[in-house]
């Protein structure tokens, strides 16, 4: 039974366009219990990492997903016949203020950075990296930006707590 479980899930992954959470699949699968989904799902991607293939199953952005290894890339983008989309080093300063600052003011970011970030926000925004998460109760009512799901899918994190901390990030460039 918990092997044809196991089976289910990986196929409800593997069919969805976005990483799908584990309450969503305990929606499809009624029967089962959560706490025993999650732990299936643990297993899942322990097999899949332990295979070493070029397919691994990931928790990501709050849901489960099939991805490619990150080191092959390169040959990825061959096949596609596409270039990484980088950022401008000024949307990826501005993406990691909003991503540790969230929820923040436009005017909040223009003051941390020192000059104005439209250009770079817009690109965000374009990118659907960046979302608009609601207004603040003030004269001029100003935008409120947080960042997406995409962002992190894009960045390979369940949640924004596996950010990098100050002191990570130092002994990094050490």
């Amino acid at each position: 039974m918990m092997e044809e479980l196991k089976a289910v899930i990986e196929a409800l992954v593997l069919a969805s366009d976005a990483p799908l959470s584990a309450d969503k699949i305990g929606e499809l699968i009624p029967d089962a219990d959560r706490k025993e989904l999650k732990r299936l799902a643990g297993e899942l991607a322990d097999e899949y990492e332990q295979r070493g293939g070029g397919i691994v199953f990931r928790e990501v952005a709050g849901g489960y997903q099939f991805r490619t290894r990150d080191e092959l890339a390169p040959w990825l983008r061959k096949l596609k016949g596409i270039k990484a989309a980088l950022l401008t080093p000024a949307a990826l300063e501005t993406l990691a203020i909003v991503a540790y600052r969230q929820p923040v003011l436009k005017a909040e970011i223009d003051r941390i950075r020192g000059v104005d970030v439209s250009g770079p926000l817009k690109k965000l925004l374009d990118k659907k990296l960046v979302r608009i998460v609601g207004r603040k109760d003030v004269p001029g009512k100003p935008i409120i930006y947080g960042t997406t799901k995409k962002f992190l899918e894009v960045f390979d994190l369940k949640d924004l707590s596996e950010l990098p901390t100050l002191r990570e990030l130092k002994e990094l460039q050490e």
